[in-house]
């Protein structure tokens, strides 16, 4: 008998062009956008903002995946299978996969060297009722909001936080933020990741919002809703595969700096499809 996820693997043959999918874009904010990541102080809102649900067009990139490029598209797929077999290890995925995921990321992005500083793990569970920021259950989830994971003032920031060494800092005239992302579930078809073609966004898209954390504070990017957007996914993502992504440019022309992402429901996902798994890590990315 064929187990599930052989049958779904079977089932992108007969994918379309393109699929629509809801994703969550900035409304309205009073101030500053911030969001807690925890159960807010007494008192507290969990946000100060709100989202409206834009339905876009996502467009299957797949027929053209190798003319994706990072430095132009702000994303690219790449094929690289991971020696780790155990992600519920967070001392070995540290000794382990980190290597190769600073190998990954270097090479996508033509730098001299690489320094993988976070990761994350997410996890969808079947109570979900809609994607937000990612945390609706003790377990991080798939987010649902477009967003970039770094600011102008926080990708500045990222590398003094990942190079203390003001002589080492000095040597760097160009250094990038990088995500890699890994399915940890074959083939992705619940609330896969889709990807702004970086070329489509304006300044004026990006808003700064505060993210809160236990004891710290980090600030992104999320997104003002415009129809010149324009969105792609990778359906059906394997675990040899890997989605690589600009968050942060130093370079402040020629390049892409911010790729907005999301999760979405694909309307044409069948109810009983593995539910998503997946693994990001970031990567200082440093080109001198």
């Amino acid at each position: 008998m064929n187990t599930p996820d052989e049958r779904f693997l079977r089932a992108g043959t007969s994918r379309l062009a393109h699929t629509t999918g809801g994703l969550d874009y900035l409304h309205d904010s009073a101030g500053t956008p911030f969001n807690y990541m925890y159960p807010p102080p007494d008192g507290e809102p969990w946000e100060n903002c709100s989202y409206r649900t834009h339905v876009v067009d996502i467009i299957d990139a797949r027929p053209g995946a190798q003319h994706f490029l990072l430095h132009r598209h702000g994303f690219e797929l790449r094929e690289v299978a991971s020696c780790v077999d155990d992600f519920d290890d967070d001392a070995r995925i540290r000794s382990r996969y980190y290597p190769e995921v600073e190998a990954i990321a270097c090479e996508a992005a033509g730098g001299v060297r690489a320094l993988c500083f976070d990761h994350q793990i997410r996890r969808r569970s079947r109570d979900e009722q809609q994607l937000t920021f990612g945390r609706q259950n003790a377990q991080a989830s798939a987010v649902g909001r477009v967003h970039n994971d770094y600011s102008e003032a926080s990708g500045l920031r990222r590398l003094a936080l990942v190079l203390p060494d003001e002589a080492d800092r000095a040597r760097i005239r160009r250094y990038a933020v990088v995500n890699v992302w890994r399915p940890l579930i074959e083939p992705v078809i619940d609330a896969p990741l889709a990807l702004c073609d970086a070329r489509s966004v304006m300044a004026q898209d990006l808003v700064a919002a505060e993210i809160r954390y236990p004891g710290r504070s980090g600030e992104i990017y999320v997104l003002k809703h415009s129809p010149l957007h324009r969105w792609h996914y990778f359906p059906h993502m394997t675990k040899r595969e890997v989605l690589v992504f600009k968050q942060y440019d130093a370079q402040a022309s020629g390049v892409s700096r911010f790729t907005p992402h999301a999760a979405f429901l694909d309307p044409a996902a069948p109810a009983d499809a593995p539910l998503r798994a997946s693994i990001e890590a970031r990567c200082l990315v440093l080109f001198d």
